[in-house]
């Protein structure tokens, strides 16, 4: 077969009087202007070509289309744009079959639906993920998906962003086929049917959804939105489709999408979009080889440690897990065992996967079982001395090319790393918490650390699925130095004038899923009170200090958990505390502090600054590479707003 050439990402060749067109245009066959050209191209030869029957359209790789391309982010449009594309598609006179190789997503899936029949590889995962990135879709997914799948399963595909399986697309409608087999050859056979009844899915009309389905599915969008406005929007756009002509609709969704482009909001998750990939790039690794991981040992099965266990389970490795005692690690394991029966459950994961991931766990009461690992993390209580005898321990008994790494907080690494033979082969891996749910992981460079040490810790932290930031050693790192930043400032706002639940309100209002003084409640305080009684002596006198919290701590209130802290919890339920306001208002007279009232605004604003203060110092100590690592760490460890876009970027530090 000859290949001809539509551009230099889209070729076809014929097969059967069918046009087979694959999109090429690596690592994920983003639709840049060189492939939407290449299937206009396309699209004119089929048409004008009488012996061609149908075309069938394929990706290259493991992507259909894999969204927009990132290099067009931010910049004018280029003809032909994908509206126009989607749009000739759908026109043309001859039938036109997607064969969805692999993922389709954003404007991948927008073609898809705009050709006049689907069909998939079992694999393949479709969605619209616009929301994410401040946006809706632009080239006419809000009004063709509902016209297959109905408004209310759209709503929730396109207000969450979320992307679904091959399975799942074909029970929602939007795929007509799951391959079986060869997916172009089957593929090539719908082609040759497709033509006895054209499909447009812009013709098509909306499937009834009722009332309740549909407000349901856009109150869920709306209760995860806390500030967006893109999901919103969405909402909105797909129900139109329902209202409305398809022109109309695509009009009112191309006007949404350019006004949404343009906002600040956009702005933001765009900055956040590139900060993960500039986050993978780390000065002195060009080149460095990370160390061959296939067991990792684990000391310490309490939470932190069952869900680093999990996590480790989740992403293939052979697990050793140990405890003080026997009894201690029975106690582990039924814990480990457990959190993989809830995923069992839930359908995250099936009956032989639950059956693999605990086949590949040994658990023990003695640490000589760690002699196989390939790598130990220590997941044991926050304290010098304990982990310091650990990480001695740990030193005869492991391989000589073992790395150790410590989970720790707050204590410094290199002080840990001393305290064994090598301290290059020491690394710090904090995990947060829940360490097989949560996203990001901060990975420590000691001053000893060897760069293929730090290059296994990277690549351990992306196949557990987490992003790593890799930072200096301070005392909290990155995110709980500037969350101690966080937590100064805001009792500073308590002697000033306001009160936990005006801070608390401010503060989600914004955007954070709770205010800083209901999260201190729910974590503890005894924790940051036992680290300021031991900083008391190092601590400068002319520095500022609020005695509120020790206050707290002395009179038993320490959260949540003890049914009162920075507020008071009746029956499970949050409420201001007299008690509380009295002690604030103790502290203010003692200091001579004339209270003022606050708008939310001034709240915010004083928060986020402090946030970004301490920000600018990691940046100049050297602790952080860039500003926007930081923004990273803020977002997917403490719950600061993605459409926000970070404290360093609001401060306008890059």
């Amino acid at each position: 077969m000859t290949a001809i050439t539509f551009s230099p990402d889209v070729s076809g060749t014929i097969t059967d009087g069918v046009l087979v067109v694959t999109l090429d245009n690596p690592p994920v066959n983003a639709a840049s202007q060189t492939v939407r050209a290449g299937i206009m191209a396309a699209l004119a030869h089929l048409n004008g070509n009488s012996t061609l029957k149908a075309m069938v359209m394929t990706g290259a790789g493991k992507s259909f289309v894999g969204g927009a391309d990132i290099r067009e982010f931010g910049k004018p449009p280029v003809d032909p744009i994908l509206p126009d594309v989607v749009s000739a598609i759908e026109a043309s006179a001859k039938p036109v079959v997607a064969a969805l190789n692999g993922v389709a997503l954003g404007g991948g899936l927008e073609i898809a639906l705009a050709c006049h029949q689907r069909i998939a590889a079992a694999s393949a995962k479709l969605g619209l993920p616009e929301v994410k990135l401040g946006l809706v879709p632009g080239a006419g997914g809000t009004q063709r998906l509902p016209r297959l799948t109905g408004v209310a399963p759209a709503i929730e595909m396109i207000g969450s962003g979320r992307a679904v399986s091959a399975k799942e697309a074909l029970t929602l409608g939007i795929l007509d086929r799951v391959a079986t087999g060869d997916l172009l050859a089957e593929a090539i056979d719908m082609s040759h049917a497709a033509g006895k009844s054209m499909r447009r899915t812009g013709m098509l009309s909306v499937p009834p959804s009722s009332d309740a389905d549909i407000e349901a599915a856009a109150k869920k969008v709306l209760g995860k939105a806390r500030g967006q406005t893109a999901p919103g929007q969405a909402i909105r756009l797909v129900k139109l489709a329902g209202e409305a002509t398809l022109d109309t609709g695509l009009a009112e969704e191309r006007r949404t999408f350019l006004e949404l482009k343009d906002s600040e909001q956009a702005r933001a998750l765009r900055h956040v979009f590139f900060a993960e990939r500039a986050s993978a790039k780390v000065d002195g690794l060009d080149g460095v080889q990370p160390r061959k991981l296939e067991t990792i040992g684990i000391v310490g099965m309490g939470l932190m440690g069952s869900g680093i266990a999990v996590s480790a389970l989740d992403a293939g490795f052979r697990v050793i897990a140990v405890e003080q005692s026997a009894e201690a690690a029975e106690k582990g394991r039924t814990r480990i065992e457990d959190m993989l029966r809830k995923n069992l459950a839930s359908g995250r994961i099936d009956q032989a996967g639950f059956d693999a991931r605990v086949s590949r766990l040994k658990t023990a009461g003695d640490k000589t079982a760690l002699q196989p690992a390939d790598l130990v993390i220590e997941a044991v209580f926050d304290d010098y001395d304990v982990k310091a005898t650990l990480f001695g321990a740990l030193d005869g008994i492991v391989r000589d090319d073992a790395i150790l790494a410590t989970n720790t907080s707050y204590l410094d690494p290199d002080r840990l790393a001393a305290e064994t033979k090598n301290p290059a082969r020491v690394v710090g891996l904090h995990f947060f918490s829940p360490a097989n749910i949560m996203r990001l992981m901060e990975v420590v460079k000691g001053a000893k650390t060897a760069p293929d040490v730090l290059a296994t810790g990277l690549q351990l932290a992306k196949r557990l699925g987490k992003l790593p930031i890799v930072c200096g050693v301070t005392e909290g790192f990155i995110g709980n130095r500037i969350f101690s930043a966080y937590r100064k400032e805001a009792e500073f706002l308590l002697e000033d004038g306001a009160s936990p639940a005006e801070i608390d309100s401010a503060m989600e209002k914004f955007g954070m899923a709770m205010g800083p003084f209901a999260v201190f409640d729910l974590a503890g305080l005894e924790i940051a009170w036992a680290r300021r009684k031991r900083q008391a002596a190092t601590r400068d006198p002319a520095e500022r200090y609020s005695v509120i919290a020790d206050r707290l701590c002395e009179a038993g209130r320490f959260g949540q958990k003890a049914g009162r802290g920075w507020y008071a919890y009746v029956d499970g339920k949050r409420q201001e505390d007299p008690a509380v306001t009295d002690m604030i208002a103790a502290a203010r007279r003692e200091k001579g502090i004339v209270p003022k009232d606050f708008t939310s605004g001034e709240i915010t604003r004083r928060l986020v600054s402090a946030m970004a203060d301490e920000g600018r110092k990691l940046l100049a100590e050297g602790i952080a590479a860039r500003a926007s690592d930081i923004d990273l760490v803020l977002i997917n460890g403490y719950g600061f707003p993605a459409h926000r876009g970070g404290p360093m970027f609001m401060a306008g530090i890059e």
